[in-house]
């Protein structure tokens, strides 16, 4: 999609949005209805387009600087009008935008989730959080994302509170309210459950997520090899069964499985009274452990076919799992996910979903830019740091169409295979309003 078509796809679904206002305000028969400096479309427009300076300097970057720019008190009183579901339909629709990149047929998917420290407020215990002595609590909520590797965008996301947090419903709701096909979907230690593979069995996709080691775990109810690399075929049927005869089923660990009722799993009834007969759910897998650098190695399960995908393909498969982590980044540090103009939770969520839409929208003007790719060391990409800024002005209305393409292809990166960063283990605290950019 060329930067004209993006940008008119985002407008459309504004619009279509706005069709819809009475859906997403507080009160549909007095919000929005008189004519304003800052309609419901132009509300919307100003969170997408917001930056990380202070709230009076963005409204005075979007207004031209002009006397007519309306107040930060102005702005807060239009956007408390709108729910906080009218920016996540927003993401939704737009989510939908583009060109699928395919896989040997499949569209990959990784799913990861994110802390994001917002302002504190003891008040709001649900998202309040403290686990290290010495230090005073911090209020958290998590970012749940479903991210394309492929076409570098985020196809579905879920905010929970740290408190409420449980990323193995946030995998399966994402999983089941997708209406994509051909999927495979990536996930790490973190999303390992038999729920969540039955889920996407029954969805009809494929999944590759890493299985912890040791005595937790999928792994530790199997009887596998010593070995320290083996592709083990699993073809296992749980049951909430404890009768005699499937005790001595039980025996064989490899085929049947006892998933007690505090397990969830939700293709078995959760009690069995009444049950005259064993009732079983067939789950067919390989678990794979291989070696992925020296005296490391990791371990897989995954559905896929064992002649078609061998274990050096999981590997690289798995691997591009990575580009999640690095969207993470991006998405805090870049587009100004950290850099919130309230302290509510509600316009919080508002701000939270504008940073994945814009995301999005800088990544498919930049895949559609060509790069005239020279005689040098390195291939080179679009400097997502400058696109994310060029990106936000262009929707604005501050750069002409025809510009952007040849703008974008001006300020570009080193593609450096193999270069990694180190995982960040502290977490960067909310940024006050105090110490914004000016």
């Amino acid at each position: 999609m060329k930067a004209t078509d993006v940008k008119a796809c985002l407008v459309q679904q504004i619009q279509n949005l706005s069709t819809n206002s009475r859906l997403y305000t507080r009160n549909p028969e007095r919000d929005f209805t008189r004519k304003r400096k800052l309609p419901f479309e132009r509300v919307i427009t100003s969170i997408l387009s917001m930056g990380g300076g202070t709230l009076t300097n963005e409204l005075l970057d979007q207004f031209g600087h002009s006397s007519d720019t309306v107040t930060a008190a102005a702005f807060v009183q239009q956007r408390k009008k709108l729910l906080p579901d009218a920016m996540e339909a927003l993401f939704h629709s737009f989510a939908k935008a583009g060109t699928a990149k395919l896989h040997n047929g499949l569209r990959l998917l990784a799913v990861d989730g994110s802390d994001v420290q917002i302002a504190t407020n003891i008040a709001d215990t649900e998202s309040l959080h403290s686990n290290i002595p010495g230090r005073k609590a911090v209020n958290i909520i998590h970012l749940n994302a479903m991210y394309d590797l492929l076409q570098h965008t985020y196809v579905d996301a879920i905010i929970q509170k740290r408190r409420l947090l449980n990323e193995h419903d946030a995998f399966v709701t994402m999983i089941d309210r997708s209406d994509l096909k051909n999927v495979l979907a990536i996930a790490d230690r973190g999303y390992e459950s038999y729920n969540s593979m039955a889920h996407i069995q029954e969805k009809g996709w494929f999944y590759l997520i890493r299985v912890k080691d040791g005595k937790i775990g999928i792994a530790r109810g199997l009887e596998l090899p010593t070995s320290n690399e083996f592709d083990v075929f699993v073809d296992l049927s749980l049951t909430r069964s404890r009768s005699n005869e499937v005790k001595r089923l039980l025996k064989d660990r490899n085929r049947y499985k006892y998933m007690s009722q505090s397990q969830p799993f939700d293709y078995l009834p959760q009690s069995i009274r009444g049950c005259k007969t064993p009732v079983f759910y067939r789950l067919p897998f390989r678990i794979v452990r291989l070696q992925v650098s020296d005296n490391l190695y990791e371990t897989l399960v995954t559905n896929l076919d064992a002649s078609q995908y061998p274990a050096k393909e999981l590997k690289r498969l798995y691997a591009m799992r990575w580009g999640i982590e690095t969207s993470f980044r991006k998405l805090k540090y870049t587009i100004g996910l950290r850099h919130f103009h309230s302290k509510k939770v509600e316009y919080i969520l508002q701000e939270i979903f504008a940073r994945l839409i814009m995301y999005n929208f800088t990544e498919l003007i930049t895949s559609s830019v060509v790069i005239q790719q020279k005689n040098r060391k390195f291939d080179y990409h679009i400097n997502f740091s400058v696109a994310a800024h060029i990106c936000r002005i262009f929707f604005r209305g501050d750069v002409s169409p025809p510009m952007i393409e040849a703008v974008l292809a001006k300020f570009l990166s080193p593609i450096r295979p193999g270069r990694g960063y180190p995982r960040r283990k502290i977490m960067k605290g909310f940024v006050s309003f105090t110490y914004r950019i000016s």
